[in-house]
């Protein structure tokens, strides 16, 4: 299986145990992510999950432009844009409730790890921001938001980090752009995710480091 394939059904995978463990209780709790709940946050990751289905039912755009990397840029999280995403999390949130929320959520992540599964990883999609991007490449970026909302959501509810080996060097190779951490540091990979991702406090020396390594700094909602 494509790594970047076996990185996604890894962490979605694991992201179903831990729902399926919950309690009323934990969907309401604050994340990190405001003004989103635990549930709200659940509902923004399948749906972004989900979208990859429509996007492979919809015709092909002629050639990719735009990486993984790229596809993070800070146009992603403008106000207005930032209202919208807020807003949609909000509504799908309310459609589901608590008892089937592992089962939607797993139906949502296998429904589109089955497309993924029946086409050439060449292919290209249009997100719904337009880009134009390889299937590989955009399915990168769904390794990403499962993997670090799924840190937020390990916040939030009071537990250990359950990222996957898998999902964790997917993203940190495309943290990094397949760079070296620099030794001085002595990251391992969650620690360099988090750091870089804004999920912990970089000191000045550590933004120093890692600005001469030549990390390329991605945009992340929080």
């Amino acid at each position: 299986m494509d790594p970047v394939r076996a990185a996604f059904s890894a962490e979605c995978g694991q992201l179903t145990v831990i729902l399926a463990g919950l309690v009323d209780a934990d969907l309401d709790r604050p994340t990190d992510c405001p003004p989103w709940t635990v549930r709200e946050l659940v509902a923004h990751v399948r749906t972004g999950v989900g979208r990859l289905t429509d996007m492979l039912a919809a015709p092909a755009p002629p050639r990719a432009e735009v990486d993984a990397a790229g596809y993070f840029g800070r146009a992603k999280f403008t106000p207005p844009v930032d209202a919208d995403r807020i807003a949609a999390g909000r509504r799908d949130a309310s459609r589901v409730d608590r008892a089937a929320l592992a089962t939607e959520w797993d139906r949502a992540w296998r429904a589109t790890d089955a497309a993924v599964a029946a086409t050439p990883p060449d292919r290209v999609v249009r997100t719904r921001h337009g880009d134009a991007m390889s299937l590989t490449e955009f399915l990168r970026t769904r390794v990403v938001e499962v993997g670090v909302h799924g840190l937020d959501l390990a916040a939030a509810l009071d537990r250990r980090p359950w990222l996957t080996p898998p999902a964790a060097e997917v993203i940190a190779d495309l943290l990094t752009g397949g760079r070296p951490t620099p030794a001085e540091l002595r990251w391992d990979r969650l620690t360099l995710i988090r750091k870089t991702t804004g999920r912990a406090a970089l000191t000045a020396p550590e933004r120093a480091a890692i600005d001469a390594a030549g990390f390329r700094w991605l945009a992340f909602g929080r």
